[in-house]
């Protein structure tokens, strides 16, 4: 058997999950990337995506919109996640909300960095990615036009 280590998930609202896993699959913002057991101490950030884990009792994903990842010294991994629902539990209603809020952070950026396009292309990865995230799980996302 695979050696396991301890995965926790947290958001602002409440801890999603912990358990002991065999493989932790982060969308990481610099690219997607698996932790096992004697990963390299490692920390990242989030973008929009499906955060699957993989373990002896099973396989469970997760929408992520944002966070960090951390992956310690021990092989643990720590998840901070700025909004993360079960995929089981996601809802059409909460796609459209969080498709809704990147698409408001889209606005925000073209408003006020209007000549600045670094920003405003952060922004509308966001949206994109989000937008993506849906799609992936079966979920229509209102395509708001950037």
């Amino acid at each position: 058997m695979a050696d396991t280590m301890q995965f926790d998930l947290v958001s602002p609202e409440r801890r999603l999950a912990s358990m002991q896993v065999t493989a932790v699959q982060i969308p990481g913002a610099e690219g997607d990337m698996t932790a096992m057991a004697d990963h390299a101490p490692t920390i990242t950030t989030l973008r929009p995506g499906l955060l699957r884990v993989e373990g002896p009792e099973g396989t469970s994903e997760y929408v992520v919109t944002g966070g960090f990842a951390e992956i310690g010294g021990q092989g643990g991994v720590s998840v901070l996640a700025e909004r993360a629902v079960a995929r089981a539990d996601m809802t059409q209603e909460q796609m459209d909300s969080m498709v809704a809020e990147a698409h408001a952070v889209y606005a925000r950026a073209k408003d006020n960095w209007e000549n600045e396009p670094g920003p405003v292309d952060d922004a509308a990865k966001l949206l994109a990615d989000m937008v993506a995230v849906g799609d992936h799980i079966g979920l229509s996302s209102k395509q708001p036009s950037l």
